[in-house]
C-alpha cells in the first residue's frame, strides 16, 4: 500500500548551506549585514519582552556543545553550536550550528536552518551594532587579532555599519592572515598585514580580538590599550577562556549581552562578582550613556546570545519569501485525525 501523500502542514522551509550561500550572494553580504544589525538592534530594543537564561553547556577536554533557547511569546526559537578549536588540526571547523524557530502558539516550527554561516554573518552584525553606539565616530581602522573563519565577516561588517576603511590583520598563524587578507581583496577595506599584534594596533580605533584556544590566554596586555580605544572582544566564550589582561578590564567601561552568562563565560570571568558592566540594550534604549568621553576605553565583553540568533532567525524566514533559496522538509507527522497517529503509521505499510 502506497503511504499518504504528506499534507502542507508536514512541511517546513529547510536552508542549508549551500541556499545560504546562495542567498547571500544574491541579497548581497553588505546589505544581509546592514539589514541582520538592524533586526538584531530592533529586538534589542525589545529585550524585556524576551525569555532570557544563559546557555545549557556540555563541556569537555576537547571543546563545548550549546544549546541557546529564548522565545518573545510569539516566537520560539533554539540554536545548537559547538565550539572545537582542535577541530582545524583535523580538517574540521571550530563552530559548526543549526537552528529552528518555531510558533509558541502550537509549537509547530516555521523554519529550520544552517547556523554555521548565519552564526558569522549574525556576530559580526552585533559586533557592528555595538561599535557604531560605542566606538570614536571618527572611527576608520580596526585592528583584527585572530584572522580566523570569523575575521572577514567582522571587517566587512564594520565598514558597511561603522565606516571602518582600513583593517590590520594579525594571526600566530601566518597562513590564516594571508587567507584572511586574500579574501578581504576587492571588498573595498585597504588590509594591511602585520607581523605582531603591536603592529596590528598601531593607529586602531577598534580593536577586534577573536582567538580560538580553550584558554586564559592575554591576546593584549594594558600597556598596548591606548586611551579612546574600542575593544570588540568576541574569542572568550566559555569557562576557562579569555584573551584580555584583566588590567584592562580595570581602566574599561565594559558592556555585555546578558550579564549572568557573560560573568560564566566573558573576559570578565576574571573580576570579582562587584566588577560593573552594563547590559548594552540599556544604552539602545537611552537608559544610559554609551560613550561619554572621547578618552574613554569601551569594551563590548561579547560571548554572543539566543536573542541574536533569534533575530538572524526572522530575519532568514522574512528573507525566503518569493525567493527559491530553500527546500520544504516533510519534518511533522500530520494524520488526518490528530488522535490517530498509529493509524497513519499502519496505513503507510
Amino acid at each position: 500500500m502506497m503511504a499518504p501523500p504528506p499534507s502542507p502542514l508536514a512541511f517546513i522551509p529547510f536552508v542549508s548551506v549551500e541556499n545560504m550561500m546562495r542567498l547571500v550572494h544574491h541579497f548581497g553580504i553588505e546589505a544581509v549585514l546592514r539589514e541582520l544589525t538592524d533586526a538584531i538592534e530592533a529586538d534589542y530594543l525589545r529585550w524585556s519582552r524576551f525569555e532570557k537564561a544563559p546557555r545549557l553547556a556540555s563541556h569537555s577536554q576537547e571543546g563545548v556543545i550549546e544549546l541557546m533557547p529564548t522565545s518573545d511569546g510569539d516566537a520560539y526559537a533554539f540554536k545548537y553550536v559547538n565550539g572545537h578549536p582542535s577541530n582545524t588540526a583535523k580538517g574540521l571547523q571550530t563552530v559548526a550550528a543549526f537552528g529552528l524557530l518555531a510558533r509558541v502558539d502550537t509549537g509547530y516550527p516555521l523554519l529550520l536552518t544552517e547556523m554555521t554561516l548565519l552564526t558569522a554573518l549574525r556576530t559580526a552584525a552585533t559586533s557592528a551594532m555595538v561599535a557604531r553606539r560605542l566606538a570614536a565616530a571618527d572611527a576608520r581602522v580596526m585592528a583584527m587579532i585572530g584572522n580566523g573563519a570569523q575575521a572577514e565577516f567582522q571587517a566587512i561588517a564594520m565598514k558597511a555599519i561603522v565606516g571602518i576603511e582600513e583593517v590590520r590583520l594579525y594571526d600566530i598563524d601566518p597562513a590564516a592572515t594571508r587567507k584572511a587578507a586574500r579574501n578581504l581583496e576587492g571588498s573595498g577595506i585597504k588590509v594591511v598585514a602585520c607581523e605582531t599584534s603591536q603592529d596590528a594596533i598601531e593607529g586602531a580605533q577598534i580593536i577586534t580580538t577573536c582567538t580560538a584556544d580553550k584558554a586564559y590566554a592575554t591576546i593584549l596586555s594594558d600597556n598596548m590599550v591606548g586611551s579612546g580605544i574600542h575593544i570588540n572582544a568576541i574569542g572568550g566564550d566559555c569557562p576557562g577562556k579569555t584573551e584580555l589582561h584583566r588590567d584592562i578590564l580595570d581602566r574599561a567601561t565594559t558592556f555585555v549581552e546578558f550579564e549572568p552568562q557573560t560573568r560564566i563565560e566573558g573576559e570578565i570571568q576574571q573580576m570579582d562578582a562587584s566588577y560593573p558592566v552594563t547590559e548594552f540594550w540599556k544604552v539602545l534604549s537611552g537608559e544610559v550613556e554609551g560613550r561619554t568621553d572621547p578618552r574613554q576605553i569601551t569594551l563590548f565583553d561579547s560571548v554572543g546570545f539566543a536573542i541574536e540568533d533569534f533575530s538572524a532567525l526572522r530575519y532568514l524566514l522574512g528573507k525566503l519569501e518569493g525567493t527559491e533559496f530553500f527546500q520544504q522538509l516533510d519534518i511533522i507527522a500530520d494524520p488526518d485525525d490528530p488522535r490517530d497517529l498509529f493509524g497513519m503509521l499502519q496505513r503507510a505499510a
